[in-house]
């Protein structure tokens, strides 16, 4: 018994020695890019250059964030996909990559086959806001009220396919609501039509959207976690408020080329979980609203796959698109 425990031991320590030498077995040779498929400034391009800074100090090679906007992330992720598959170009995403899938009708490329996932980094929740005007003060008061004013209810967004409309969406589909999208060109403009009483209902960021509400231009109805937020435990879930099992994030992750071979997979998810670990980076996107996530490769892949799913199920096929 105890000679095959002794085997048992050293095959476990060969096993564990053997995963950390596959992580360390690849570095790169040149610098690395980082696609963004958004301008400089957003919540994805801040995150993605604190993660990149630290990177370029582990790996002693630049890591350069290149930002690439349009087709709602698709001009980014066609460039990712057609990369070469040695670890030198990353693309970071976000809940885009995945509900483009159901918003169009000619991808250039396949989102889950044509993409390794390697780490979820953050997520940030949304909250659900009305002017302070309207008759409704929670969850349940908005569901009786949209139900009994079916069609007539508006909520702004950013346009189809941002994730002010992805979150609606998913909020009527759950919820078995006839509300109506109002496209404004930015998420801004409609928080300015909702300060003003103009527009009845609008999802934001938690980071964007309390200020509002601290302010007493806007009334925070829920959160889209679970649970309330720790950061504003009053603000009661929708999932706990009258739509059982609501959950929206905006999150963000880190994907390469298909082909990227798994020792390099390995050394970028262990070096990324390395860096949101690291306190100043950590301090620097939970300032920024996010909670960190992580993991593992397999993990991100489930979320993403689970994730376009989602879409699929919630985008009716009326409401396709072109490019």
């Amino acid at each position: 018994m105890k000679s095959l425990l002794k085997t048992i031991t050293y095959v476990l320590i060969a096993l564990l020695a053997h995963a950390a030498a596959q992580a360390q077995s690849w570095s790169p040779t040149r610098p690395i890019r980082v696609l963004i498929a958004y301008p400089p400034g957003g919540a994805n391009d801040a995150n993605a250059r604190a993660i990149a800074h630290k990177l370029t100090e582990i790996f002693k090679q630049q890591v350069i964030v290149d930002n690439r906007p349009g087709a709602n992330g698709i001009v980014a992720g066609s460039l990712a996909a057609k990369a070469n598959a040695d670890g030198h170009t990353l693309f970071s995403i976000d809940i885009a990559h995945t509900a483009n899938p159901a918003l169009y009708n000619d991808m250039p490329y396949d989102t889950l086959k044509d993409f390794a996932p390697i780490v979820l980094t953050g997520r940030v929740p949304m909250v659900l806001l009305t002017h302070p005007a309207q008759p409704y003060r929670t969850i349940k008061e908005l569901l009786a009220y949209a139900r009994a004013n079916a069609g007539k209810l508006n909520y702004g967004s950013a346009g189809v396919g941002s994730a002010m409309y992805l979150v609606a969406e998913s909020f009527k589909t759950m919820a078995a609501l006839d509300i109506v999208q109002i496209a404004y060109k930015g998420g801004g403009p409609a928080l300015i039509e909702l300060g003003g009483g103009q527009l009845p209902l609008a999802f934001i960021s938690l980071v964007a959207g309390m200020p509002m509400v601290q302010s007493g231009r806007a009334r925070v109805l829920g959160v889209s976690s679970l649970k309330p937020h720790p950061g504003f435990p009053d603000v009661p879930s929708i999932s706990e408020s009258g739509v059982p099992g609501f959950e929206f994030y905006l999150w963000q992750g880190i994907i390469g080329p298909a082909a990227l071979p798994r020792t390099v997979v390995a050394r970028l998810n262990s070096e990324i979980n390395n860096v949101m670990n690291d306190r100043e980076v950590r301090d620097r996107l939970v300032q920024a609203g996010n909670e960190l996530v992580g993991g593992t490769p397999e993990q991100a892949g489930r979320y993403i796959r689970s994730e376009v799913e989602r879409w699929l199920k919630t985008i009716k096929p009326e409401m396709r698109v072109s490019r």
